[in-house]
C-alpha cells in the first residue's frame, strides 16, 4: 500500500503571504457584506454564507499570482497582494458552483453553501431548490467580486490591462472543465478524457493562470509566460490526482468532506477511470453497480478501496503524481528564476501535492 501524503512544512514566506492575503480577503469581504446589508437585512444568511466561503483555504492560487509577479522582477507590493487575493474570490465562487452541482452537503467540515442555506428558506415548496438558487447567486456575487477586487487593487491602470485579457481565458476554460465533468458523468472510463477534465477544471485555473496573470501584471516575457506553463499544467494536474485520492481514502476528519462523493455522484475521475480500465469483468460490474448510488454502506466504501488497490490504480495514480511533479520541477529549474521566486515555486509545488487535506 503506497504511503499516504504527508503535510509538508508551511514555509515562513508562504505563511507570511497567506496572513496578508486574508487580511485583505477579510477587509473587501466585511466592507462587501456590509453593502450588502443596508439594501435589506433578510439577506443576513446570504451575507454569512459569502463570509464563510472566504474564510477558509491555503491560499495557493493567490501564492502562485503573487510568485508569478515577483518573477517577473517585480517587487513586493501591499496593491499587488490584493491583486493575488481576487484568485481567491474565483476559487470561493468556483467551489461554491461546484458544491452545487454535485449536492455536496461539506466543505471544510462546515455545510456547504446551499446547505447552509435552507434553515433560511421555511416558507412554501422547493426549499431544497430555492435554496441552491440562493447559493448560486452567491457564487455568481463571489465571481463578480473577483473582479471588483482586482481591478481595485491599487495596481496603475497600465499594469492591470496586462492582465484583463487573461481573465476572460481563466473563466471560459473554468466553465469548459466544468461543463465537460458534468457531461461526461457516468460515461465509460476513458484516462485522457478524465485528464482533460482535470486540466481545464482544476490544474489551470489553480496554477498556470494565477501565474500567468501575476506574469503579465509583472510585464513578463513570452518566454517567462512559457516557463509557468510547462511547470503550472503537470502541477495543477498533480494537485487534482492527490484531491482524487484523498476523495476516497482521506479520512472525512483530515479532508473536512465525504470520502464517497465521487463515487456517489459517478464522478470521470481519473483514478476510477484507471480501476475500471485494470480490474477484472466481475469487478467492472461490481464497481457498475455502485458508482452513482445515493449512498453507500461502510462495506460498499471498502469493497471500492479494495479493488482500487488490488488493481494497482492507486499505485499508478501515485506514480501520475509523481512523474507530474518531476515534469514541473524541471521547468523552474530549467526557467532559472531569480531566488526567491526559485524558492518560493519549490515549496508551492511540494505544498499543493502532499497535503492531508
Amino acid at each position: 500500500m503506497p504511503e499516504p501524503a504527508r503535510p509538508a512544512p508551511e514555509p515562513p514566506e508562504h505563511a507570511a503571504l497567506r496572513a496578508r492575503v486574508d487580511h485583505e480577503l477579510r477587509r473587501f469581504v466585511d466592507a462587501e457584506t456590509e453593502a450588502l446589508l443596508t439594501v435589506d437585512e433578510e439577506l443576513a444568511p446570504l451575507a454569512a454564507v459569502l463570509t464563510d466561503a472566504t474564510a477558509h483555504g491555503k491560499r495557493l492560487r493567490s501564492a502562485f499570482c503573487y510568485w508569478g509577479w515577483r518573477a517577473a522582477g517585480q517587487p513586493d507590493s501591499d496593491a499587488m497582494v490584493r491583486a493575488a487575493a481576487s484568485m481567491e474570490l474565483v476559487h470561493a465562487a468556483a467551489v461554491v458552483h461546484d458544491d452545487i452541482i454535485d449536492d455536496s452537503r461539506l466543505r471544510h467540515g462546515l455545510p456547504t453553501a446551499h446547505v447552509a442555506l435552507r434553515p433560511s428558506v421555511t416558507r412554501g415548496t422547493r426549499r431544497a431548490a430555492r435554496a441552491a438558487s440562493l447559493a448560486m447567486l452567491a457564487g455568481d456575487l463571489l465571481m463578480s467580486w473577483a473582479g471588483q477586487m482586482f481591478t481595485g487593487c491599487g495596481l496603475p491602470g497600465a499594469y492591470l490591462g496586462r492582465g484583463r485579457a487573461l481573465w476572460g481565458v481563466l473563466a471560459r476554460e473554468l466553465v469548459a472543465g466544468e461543463a465537460l465533468e458534468i457531461l461526461r458523468t457516468a460515461a465509460p472510463p476513458d484516462v485522457r478524457r478524465s485528464l482533460q477534465v482535470i486540466r481545464y477544471k482544476t490544474a489551470k485555473y489553480t496554477v498556470e493562470h494565477p501565474l500567468h496573470i501575476g506574469a503579465a501584471l509583472g510585464g513578463a516575457d513570452t518566454a517567462l509566460r512559457d516557463a509557468f506553463t510547462a511547470y503550472g499544467l503537470p502541477l495543477g494536474e498533480a494537485f487534482q490526482l492527490r484531491d482524487d485520492l484523498l476523495g476516497l481514502f482521506g479520512e472525512p476528519e483530515q479532508t473536512g468532506k465525504p470520502n464517497t462523493d465521487d463515487i456517489t455522484g459517478a464522478r470521470p475521475t481519473a483514478l476510477i477511470a484507471v480501476t475500471l480500465g485494470r480490474a477484472t469483468p466481475a469487478e467492472r460490474r461490481e464497481l457498475s453497480g455502485i458508482l452513482g448510488r445515493g449512498a453507500l454502506t461502510a462495506a460498499q466504501l471498502d469493497r471500492v478501496r479494495g479493488v482500487v488497490e488490488s488493481t494497482g490504480a492507486r499505485s499508478h495514480v501515485e506514480s501520475m503524481i509523481g512523474d507530474r511533479i518531476s515534469l514541473a520541477t524541471r521547468a523552474l529549474h530549467d526557467a532559472r528564476l531569480a531566488g526567491p521566486a526559485h524558492t518560493a515555486l519549490t515549496h508551492l509545488a511540494t505544498a499543493v501535492t502532499a497535503r492531508p487535506a
